[in-house]
């Protein structure tokens, strides 16, 4: 029986954010997929166990265990027909969610033991809680989703720490460079060499960070900025072009149709 559940889907978010969360009372032998996900999700049975399937592998799981669902990967998962599990679930989306989780050993092992410890449990607790706030819920989702990577990463540390410190250092540093000049007519070139490193390096750490390219991310971020400013301001089509570094308004209208699906007109009219 589904108990609880908060969905808030923006996975391109630059930051790292909550975009669902929920708990549930499994009926016997009740299956979610086979299905791809477009977000992290981490699910911790309460009680019960069932299986996790995922890269190929199977995973039985009970009480106090911990599965992390990765976007774009083919999982199901199946709750015991004698003794149904009861679980609940962190969803986190955002280009910098992945660099988090790296710096635990869950994206290589995607199963993990919490055991008895109150803290992470109780973030879970919390995060359901803060849903029915009133007012300011994102602050407070957020700031738990961090109070629990931060406990995810003292319990479950990645041997990678070194390496991934480094990549996350220069793709912050480049997420960052995108934020502040995006309404420049900047090219990855531009990046590179405002960082100081090679551009072949940075295209292979953004990648390696985020899971897309540079390129992509440069368009998308640029993209979703004039969505904001179509649907929250009256600027004309060609400042709004204007504003995210497009010189030629028609040049910038067909590329937001074929990314949008409509003209920045269309788009705009169906604000409200």
């Amino acid at each position: 029986m589904l108990d609880y559940i908060f969905s808030n889907d923006f996975y391109r978010n630059i930051d790292a954010m909550i975009y669902t969360c929920g708990y549930e009372n499994c009926a016997p032998g009740h299956s979610y997929g086979p299905i791809m996900r477009n977000g992290y999700l981490i699910h911790y049975v309460l009680d019960g166990k069932g299986i996790y399937k995922a890269r190929g592998e199977l995973f039985r799981l009970r009480a106090g265990d911990a599965f992390l669902i990765c976007p774009d990967e083919l999982i199901y998962y199946e709750a015991d027909k004698h003794e149904p599990w009861t679980y609940t679930w962190i969803g986190m989306q955002g280009i910098k969610v992945r660099g988090y989780l790296e710096r635990t050993s869950l994206p290589d092992s995607l199963v993990a033991h919490y055991g008895e410890d109150p803290q992470l449990r109780l973030c879970h607790e919390k995060m359901s809680e803060a849903d029915k706030l009133p007012q300011n819920r994102d602050l407070v989702m957020n700031s738990i989703m961090y109070e629990y990577l931060f406990l995810l990463a003292a319990k479950f540390p990645s041997g990678k720490l070194q390496q991934n410190d480094d990549k996350q250092s220069h793709a912050e540093r480049a997420l960052q460079y995108i934020e502040d000049h995006y309404c420049d007519s900047i090219t990855i070139q531009d990046i590179a060499d405002a960082l100081g490193i090679n551009r072949s390096y940075l295209h292979r750490m953004f990648k390696a960070f985020t899971g897309m390219s540079i390129q992509s991310y440069l368009l998308d971020y640029r993209m979703r900025k004039a969505c904001i400013l179509l649907k929250n301001t009256d600027l004309s089509v060609r400042a709004v072009a204007h504003s995210v570094s497009y010189i030629d308004p028609l040049y910038f209208s067909r590329i937001f149709r074929q990314k949008m699906g409509a003209s920045p007109s269309e788009y705009r009219s169906r604000r409200g």
